[in-house]
């Protein structure tokens, strides 16, 4: 594999995260889930009457899905981050099709820090430098990947973008942290780099040399700081650095024989089934290192936890899509794309403008 086919395979496995949770989106109860949807499901399918997506289509992408095609398309179009374009995309065609109300707009719901920013856009009238919202949930992570693989070699751009557009629709600062250092692990997988115990310590190296904007004062490997240095810590935009620290715990759970989670996907009763950021990241990271070699293995049982598991499986899909690569995607998942074509091409532009 190349780094191409390692970003092509993220951008796709977020893709099909998105569409196959389309339909068992938001069951909290899981007897009402496998009652709809039988004790596991396998492929993508139809939203219940009544439910979050009713009006959509089995392999259709959720609005999280079309706001990040409207990332790829302007990173594509100005050939990088252009954050006057992007929000010039979100005002003329996103808001002009959502009304500030949950359950419309395209995909068929709109999520909570949208629909906050929209109401300060449209309603209010205020600028982009004054909007945000205070939710914690993923819905940055779920379009700034796109971001992560644009700058898959250029960590210190990867988080300079990531945070930017992050904070214009969430300001929270450990949103904005965990939101980067997911993109920072991205960003190594679509490299070559393994989701193991070892990941952390790479991500602390990219703290050392100026690279990631984490606080530090450990030195190498977590060592204690070193006695007699004038100044050991690094003061980062992002006061904590254990962000950069949770992946490879979880990647330790996911390979230690004396810790079971069978099956796989009551990961999501393990780490929380809700939709804040610290409930999804942990389960996504676990999923990926536990099937890093596996795209349906890990996709299924991100969908099957029920709860958040549209973030849950497009996280985990981009995930274990970088570490297989897109050729090692099963085809099936692909072909039930209702917007294939489009969203292959996409990728495959966006992967020839790695930097």
């Amino acid at each position: 594999m190349d780094i191409k086919d390692r970003a092509q395979g993220a951008i796709v496995g977020a893709f099909i995260g998105d569409a196959i949770a389309l339909g068992p989106h938001w069951y909290y109860d899981l007897d009402e889930q496998h009652k709809d949807y039988g004790e596991f499901i396998t492929t993508y399918t139809n939203p219940k009457k009544g439910r979050y997506h009713e009006f959509e289509k089995a392999g259709n992408q959720s609005q999280a899905g079309y706001i990040l095609k409207l990332m790829i398309k302007s990173l594509i179009e100005n050939r990088g981050y252009n954050q006057e374009d992007f929000c010039k995309k979100l005002d003329e065609e996103l808001f002009t099709k959502i009304d500030g109300i949950p359950t419309h707009g395209p995909g068929g719901y709109t999520s909570q820090s949208i629909r906050e920013v929209y109401r300060q856009r449209v309603e209010q009238k205020l600028s982009w430098d004054e909007v945000g919202s205070r939710a914690d949930t993923t819905e940055a992570i779920e379009r700034t990947l796109a971001l992560a693989v644009k700058y898959a070699k250029s960590p210190k751009k990867l988080a300079q973008t990531i945070s930017h557009n992050t904070f214009l629709t969430q300001v929270d600062d450990i949103v904005g942290s965990m939101s980067v250092a997911y993109g920072a692990v991205l960003a190594q997988l679509i490299q070559g780099e393994k989701l193991d115990k070892d990941i952390s310590i790479k991500l602390m190296k990219l703290v050392k040399e100026g690279k990631l904007p984490f606080h530090a004062v450990t030195s190498d490997n977590f060592k204690p700081p070193k006695p007699g240095a004038k100044d050991p810590s690094n003061i980062g935009l992002f006061a904590s650095p254990d962000a950069l620290l949770s992946p490879s715990y979880m990647a330790q759970a996911a390979k230690d024989k004396d810790i079971k989670i069978e099956p796989a996907w009551k990961v999501s009763l393990v780490y929380g089934m809700p939709c804040a950021i610290y409930h999804i990241l942990p389960a996504s990271y676990y999923l990926a290192a536990r099937f890093d070699n596996d795209f349906e293995s890990a996709i299924l049982q991100a969908l099957n936890g029920g709860g958040q598991n549209q973030a849950r499986s497009i996280l985990t899909g981009a995930l274990v899509g970088a570490q297989v690569g897109l050729k090692n995607i099963p085809e099936r998942f692909i072909e039930g794309l209702n917007e294939k074509d489009e969203i292959l091409d996409l990728t495959k532009k966006l992967s020839d403008i790695i930097e």
